[in-house]
């Protein structure tokens, strides 16, 4: 993937269009800076032995590293694609790095101190109390940030068909991504109390699932086998920018061995299919959650649902995959 435009700075007339090196720096610190925390909370799982509902105190932060390292790194990249509006990308963009650095240095500091960050409703403990606006904003404001990235990008073209159409649906999943948990904090309650790392009593509200507010257990992401959780379709949502964006890839490559993927209208109708066939899917997760129901424990409903995304979209890419092959034929 290549930029579409001129390095920003004349001083750089000489960089490669696309160099790292001209993608916005803020958002690239940032990216660092997750990179690197994933590295010190993995150290942090295997020397600390204490746990919070039954994983390492440092899972949380690690989790969250990781998925924004991905996603500001994503960030860096495209906002040097934009042709217009280019200075409010820049500052967004910058917020939005500010805006994820505190709130994950929120997390790993309540970590540390081997207690709750989000829902903890203690407000005995002055720490907790003090950084309970910059976990309750955070989110906001990356949220706010999101919805101005994505309507910068939709009002303008930032590559060629297949790029763009992966970027907008990529951007769209990643806005309904981080609006999903942010309704349910909003409009759910669940009053209790939870031990901590210290053997503390907690006064806990919200959470992220429904029938189990609490709920762990499912390897690797620690999601809820109980009931419902809200963590699974944001992250499908969140990262479905980079699966699409992978797949452009793919495409672009595979256009050196097959000639019918050499026309960008066919890769950019493949993307598309694909963008719907993952939007359906998110819609089926994040259905699955809202009624109580662990991803990885789907009933007859929930499988339905599912083969009927599969199938719609295999008979879509079939359909495009022959119309482009017999557009090219001899």
């Amino acid at each position: 993937m290549t930029s579409q435009l001129e390095p920003a700075h004349a001083s750089r007339g000489t960089a490669r269009r696309g160099a790292w090196r001209t993608w916005h720096r803020p958002l690239l610190i940032c990216a660092a800076l997750m990179a690197g925390l994933v590295v010190l909370c993995g150290i942090g799982t295997a020397v600390d032995d204490r746990t919070l509902l039954g994983e390492s105190v440092w899972v949380k932060p690690m989790k969250f590293g990781f998925a924004f390292a991905l996603y500001t790194g994503t960030l860096a990249w495209l906002l040097t694609e934009l042709k217009r509006g280019r200075r409010l990308a820049w500052w967004v963009g910058t917020v939005f790095a500010l805006a994820v650095t505190a709130e994950v240095g929120a997390i790993t500091l309540q970590a540390a101190r081997g207690t709750f960050s989000h829902f903890n409703a203690d407000r005995s403990d002055p720490t907790t109390l003090a950084l309970v606006p910059v976990l309750t904003f955070g989110v906001l404001v990356i949220t706010v940030a999101q919805l101005v990235v994505a309507v910068a990008v939709l009002i303008q073209r930032t590559g060629g068909p297949d790029l763009n159409r992966a970027i907008r649906a990529g951007l769209g999943l990643a806005t309904a991504g981080m609006l999903i948990p942010v309704n349910w904090m909003v409009t759910g309650t669940h009053p209790r109390t939870v031990t901590d790392a210290n053997g503390a009593d907690v006064p806990m509200y919200q959470g992220h699932g429904i029938g189990d507010p609490d709920g762990h257990g499912m390897p690797l992401t620690n999601w809820s086998v109980t009931g419902g959780d809200f963590r699974a379709p944001h992250f499908f949502a969140l990262h479905g920018i980079q699966v699409l964006l992978l797949l452009t890839v793919a495409l672009t490559a595979l256009s050196a061995r097959h000639a019918w993927l050499r026309d960008e209208r066919a890769r950019a109708r493949l993307v598309g299919s694909a963008a719907l066939g993952y939007c359906g899917l998110v819609a089926v997760v994040t259905w699955q959650a809202a009624r109580g129901q662990s991803l990885i424990h789907p009933d007859t409903a929930t499988l339905a649902a599912s083969g009927a995304v599969l199938l719609l979209t295999a008979a879509a890419t079939v359909r495009l995959v022959v119309a482009s092959r017999r557009a090219t034929a001899p």
